[in-house]
Parts: structure tokens; sequence; C-alpha cells
């Protein structure tokens, strides 16, 4: 029986997104799933990893036997060539193997990567950044995701840490990141850095629609912040032109470092909020990077919305065939 059926998973630490594709990249079934159902230990998630494929395979009416290959993107640092998840800051996995288990439990390859490097390759190869040889890509979410394609090619440094613009430090006496260091991007620009701010100006005695939105993981849901800010909501306002001000530092940065084709802005704040943030970041970013270079880089959103990370993890199928 021809294997042509590819599975790519997205392993978050709050949920796990999984689809099959056909043989024509098409996606033919879908499923969410709660990754903290998968509990506290690393062979939990696995099972979790585990029991969202068998779902697909039952869904989509296929056998194990049809399965070409299946990839996934998480977070973390995790070396590409061994399926070796070295660290990941929302999963209980450190020097974890999860590459053996999934390919002895249903007899196919898989492959896993760095979720923001996986998603900028998805939108490289099939969505805004298709077409384009050097590509800088931001995710904003609950923390700042970087990825990086150069001459073509996936970026991913020295033992696979690479691209962790996230946490290059735009102001030394800034907040305090969850790195460590003070003044990172993720701590301004990120959901945690808005939240953090939000509940500076409610210490304050400031009114905000957005107080009884955070929840308690410590920040809000996206649509939340698309609702407020267009309602014009003072401190939510505030929240996000501080977002995209240091968004905007960033990709001056990364102009004048890359000299890039296109920067790709994706993630979650930017699935909801999107053309907001790339109108007050394209505002501002002329005045943080070299006039020489910025007239040829383009600013764009993500096309590919929450699926960025499975049609990555598609293209590293692909590019193993």
């Amino acid at each position: 029986m021809k294997k042509e059926y590819n599975i790519c998973l997205d392993i978050g630490g709050t949920k796990t997104l999984g689809v099959v594709f056909n043989k024509d990249n098409e996606i033919i079934y879908r499923i969410k799933k709660k990754t903290q159902d998968g509990g506290a230990d690393s062979s939990n998630v696995e099972e979790l990893i585990c029991s969202v494929v068998e779902e697909l395979l039952d869904g989509a009416g296929i056998k194990k036997s049809q399965i070409n290959a299946i990839a996934a993107g998480a977070p973390g640092v995790i070396n590409q060539e061994t399926g070796i998840v070295l660290f990941s800051p929302n999963l209980p996995w450190r020097d974890y193997d999860i590459k053996s288990p999934i390919e002895n439990r249903f007899g196919a390859p898989f492959y896993i990567g760095n979720d923001v490097n996986v998603g900028v390759l998805g939108e490289f190869k099939y969505g805004a950044a298709k077409g384009y040889d050097n590509v800088v890509g931001f995710f904003v979410g609950t923390g700042m995701g970087g990825g990086l394609i150069l001459d073509g090619k996936l970026f991913t440094g020295t033992g696979f840490k690479g691209a962790e613009y996230g946490h290059m430090v735009l102001n030394d006496e800034g907040p305090l990141c969850g790195c460590g260091q003070r003044g990172c991007l993720e701590a301004f620009s990120s959901k945690k850095g808005m939240t953090a701010y939000i509940r500076q100006q409610i210490s304050r005695g400031r009114k905000t629609k957005m107080e009884d939105k955070i929840t308690d993981t410590g920040v809000f849901k996206s649509k939340y912040l698309k609702k407020y800010l267009e309602k014009g909501d003072e401190v939510t306002v505030e929240a996000v032109d501080r977002a995209c001000h240091y968004l905007a530092v960033a990709t001056g940065n990364m102009i004048n470092t890359i000299s890039p084709d296109v920067v790709v802005y994706g993630g979650g704040v930017i699935e909801a909020c999107g053309e907001t943030f790339l109108e007050k970041i394209a505002a501002e970013v002329d005045k943080y990077c070299m006039p020489s270079i910025r007239p040829t880089v383009e600013l764009k959103t993500a096309a590919l919305g929450d699926d960025s990370i499975l049609y990555g993890a598609l293209s590293m199928i692909h590019d193993h065939e």
C-alpha cells in the first residue's frame, strides 16, 4: 500500500495541533488537544503525542502502513539531527529522545525542530516568505520567538541554539525577562511583556478592561487584546504601542544585521492584531535601520496563521526525501 500521508504536529505548552496531509500537500483532517492533559512527566507528554497521532489516523481513516513520515515543531532547544530535546521551557523534556519511541510505535520516520524555526520554515516554503532567500521571522505569542532563513536554508546556529533574538537586549535597565536578563524584546513585546505593563498600570490605580482578562497563567487571550485595542482602551493601546515600538527597534537591528528580503511577523498576537501591529512597526522602523538597506526589505504578516508550524513540519519531511 502506497505511503502517501504525512502527519504533522504543533506541540505547545498548552495545546497540541495535529493534521494529516495527503500526497498533494492538502490537509484532510485536523484535531486539537490540550497538552496539559498529558501530565507532568516526559513519558506522559510522549503518550499524548502518540494519542494525537492515533486519533488522526482514526479520523482520517488511514492505517499506520500508509504513513510516509511524522514531523513536529515544539518549544525549546532541539537537535534536529538526532531528535533529542535538549531543553524545553514549557514541557517536561531535558535531553529527551522523543524520536525513537515515536518511530518504533508507528514505523515511520519522525522529525522534530524548534517551533518558531519550523514556523518560519513553513512561511518560507508555503506562506508569506515563499520565493525569498533571506527571511527574518518574529513570532509574537506568550513569549517571543525568532527564526532565520539565510540563503534559502534554515539557520539554527551552533548546537541548534541560534535565532533567539526574542532575547536581544534593547534596554539593559528594562523589565526583567523570564530568561534572567533585563530589557529583552520578549519582556516588552510578548503577551508576557504586555501583561506586565498592564499590571503595572493597574497597580498605579489606572482602570482598564483588560484587568479581568488576565488569566491564571499570567497572560491574556489575544482576542481580548484585539477587542480592547479596537475599543480604544487607553492602557491596552499604550501596551500595544510599547510592544510595537520595541518590535520596530528589533526589526531595525535585524535589518541592519541580516539585510533580509522580508521580515515576517507571526504567532497568536499577530494572527489576532496583525495589521495594526504591522502598521505601527512600519511607521517607526525606518528610524532604526540604515536608509541604504531599508528599501530592499518587505514587512509582512504570516500567511498561514495557526498552520505555519504544521506546514513547516511538512517542509522538514520533504527536505528529508
